[in-house]
């Protein structure tokens, strides 16, 4: 098997791979990622480094003995014990990557790319850019010929995010572009006037952004939110339909259930993914043009301004108000030294020779 790291990269009909391809080809590298998986279907994920070792009380798995070797390789560790050795999916990683806030998980994201409709090419933005994870999702769906402007409000997650991405994408991705500020300020400054496909919100008071996205979003473009309690959808919900630029909103939550099937025992898995938060989507009218809601009889259930002072009676929005824990500032420190390790780790590029592994290299050096 050749190990040449251009052939890994550059398809057989000469087009060039999108950004990030190579790191998801070939042997294993220093720097990768690799998702472990031992007999009783326990996960873990290790950043290979030449002389580092995976150690557990049942042995150490050097991580020479990966180097070099094909995605999907069975190895042994010094007391026999066996792992499968795969690259770590987007999914994956996600789920592992050093974190500042609570990320958006993957059903969210497969459901925000796919009813916002990010296609490749589109020139997206979004706000509340947290540890990355949706960021990651956005930068595959666009690719190399695409555009995401992230907008982060803190400085610290910016980091956590910039460090997560690089350490995916094997380096900067050519498509993104990372903004510090707040969103309503940032967006209209940075961004020309109807030039935006898509944009996306998760943050904790999206109805104060209404007049921002109808300046930047484009006529049809796509403006999806995703939030966390029933009470940010609602009033969200009505920010949409009273500024009238906008068709009417669409929401709804998903809920994923795994399977047991083994044989004829097939049957539902006892946990579920239930509720992460809600989304809400609607699109740009053109200048002028009327939005059309159906007609509803009216109810006790109509909005009136009197009740955003029984939703948030004279206080900002915060964590506490959602009912989740506020991220300190220790831990937002550490998620970005984590993350910026994993780069320092990864920092061999893909091309160079000395980063593919085919030489066993001295055992000995930091454990993972």
């Amino acid at each position: 098997m050749s190990h040449d790291p251009q052939s890994a990269s550059v398809p057989t009909d000469g087009v060039p791979a999108p950004h990030g391809a190579a790191t998801r080809r070939g042997p294993f590298r220093p720097g990768d990622r690799v998702q472990l998986t031992d007999e009783k279907m326990r996960l873990a994920t290790i950043t290979l480094t030449p002389g580092g070792g995976y150690h557990t009380h049942r042995g150490v798995l050097q991580h020479d003995d990966i180097l070099g070797l094909p995605e999907g390789s069975r190895v042994t560790n010094s007391e026999g014990f066996a792992y499968l050795a795969m690259r770590p999916l987007l999914s994956d990683f996600v789920l592992s990557m050093p974190r500042g806030a609570a990320v958006v998980y993957p059903k969210d994201a497969a459901q925000i790319v796919t009813m916002a409709d990010i296609y490749p090419g589109a020139r997206v933005v979004e706000a509340g850019v947290g540890s990355g994870a949706l960021t990651l999702s956005l930068l595959r769906a666009v690719g190399d010929g695409g555009h995401v402007h992230s907008i982060e409000r803190r400085e610290e997650f910016a980091d956590v995010a910039r460090g997560n991405i690089t350490t995916f994408f094997g380096g900067e991705h050519p498509s993104w572009r990372l903004s510090i500020g707040d969103f309503q300020d940032r967006v209209v400054e940075l961004e020309a006037p109807r030039s935006v496909d898509r944009v996306v919100l998760d943050m904790l008071a999206p109805w104060e952004c209404t007049d921002a996205v109808a300046t930047v979003l484009a006529p049809g473009g796509v403006w999806i939110n995703y939030v966390a309690t029933a009470t940010q959808l609602s009033r969200t919900a009505e920010a949409i339909r009273e500024d009238g630029r906008f068709t009417n909103p669409v929401s709804w939550e998903s809920m994923v259930r795994g399977w047991h099937v083994e044989g004829l025992a097939v049957r539902p898995d006892h946990r579920m993914v239930a509720h992460t938060g809600f989304l809400l989507v609607t699109r740009r009218l053109s200048d002028g043009a009327s939005p059309m809601y159906p007609a509803k009889r009216s109810s006790k259930s109509d909005f009136s301004p009197a009740d955003v002072e029984t939703w948030t009676p004279e206080r900002e929005w915060g964590n506490e108000e959602l009912g989740e824990r506020g991220v300190s500032s220790k831990k937002l420190r550490r998620a970005a030294k984590d993350a910026a390790s994993m780069v320092q780790r990864g920092s061999l590029p893909a091309t160079d020779p000395d980063a593919v592994g085919e030489h066993r290299l001295p055992r000995g050096g930091a454990s993972e």
